[in-house]
């Protein structure tokens, strides 16, 4: 049986889920240049990008364009459009602490899991069927579950952002008086609280496992 032939680095970077990818970054670009000029549009950009995520996965799968590249320019793009926008909330909103610990968490945890992926031969960072978290495996594990704790998260960040009238709003009050705004706003928060607070769990429990299992690879290689 013959071989398929070898595709080449720049037919890899034109696997149409990565051009999807390169489009995610451009948006995001404009976007966040935009975003103090035109709040709703940067939303509708930003989220419009977020949705894209889903939509290179699925062209990667049914067009079998699956890379490695392709996955870490994927994770990069989420990370990066993340943490962009967290630093937006740390100016607008005090204390900006809470929003800068996030991205410190959110930076952490994703880092810690692929090095410790490619550490232990893994070919994927949501091979998670060792892991003896059972919250841990249900994220990887289901889509679905995973999608409503990323959706959460970033429409929570943009409903914070849209609710911010100035730079310098206190977090507490614009939480405390949204029942007086629209009524979106009043359906949505909580919905997005519950999946926001679910992922930054997964995140801590991401960390410890991804750190765990660095020291058990050291511990391996002295025996």
């Amino acid at each position: 049986m013959a071989k398929k032939p070898r595709p080449s680095t720049l037919s890899v970077y034109l696997y149409v889920p990565n051009i999807i990818g390169y489009v995610r970054i451009l948006m995001n670009c404009y976007a966040f240049a935009i975003c103090f000029k035109n709040k709703y549009l940067f939303s509708l950009l930003y989220f419009v990008s977020f949705v894209c995520d889903a939509l290179d996965g699925w062209f990667a799968r049914k067009l079998n364009q699956v890379s490695t590249f392709g996955a870490v320019l994927d994770m990069v793009t989420d990370r990066i459009s993340t943490a962009c926008l967290l630093v937006v909330l740390s100016q607008v909103y005090r204390p900006g602490l809470i929003f800068l610990s996030l991205l410190a968490l959110d930076i952490a945890s994703h880092w810690l899991q692929m090095y410790s992926t490619f550490l232990v031969g893994k070919s994927s960072h949501k091979d998670v069927k060792d892991s003896s978290s059972w919250l841990f495996k249900l994220y990887y594990r289901n889509r679905k579950f995973m999608g409503y704790c990323c959706v959460s998260c970033e429409v929570l960040y943009i409903i914070l952002f849209l609710l911010a009238n100035n730079l310098t709003e206190n977090l507490i009050e614009v939480l405390s008086n949204v029942s007086t705004r629209n009524w979106l706003y009043l359906t949505l928060l909580p919905l997005s609280l519950v999946g926001w607070a679910i992922k930054q769990l997964v995140n801590i429990i991401q960390m410890k496992t991804a750190a765990d299992a660095c020291i058990l690879y050291d511990i391996a290689k002295k025996q």
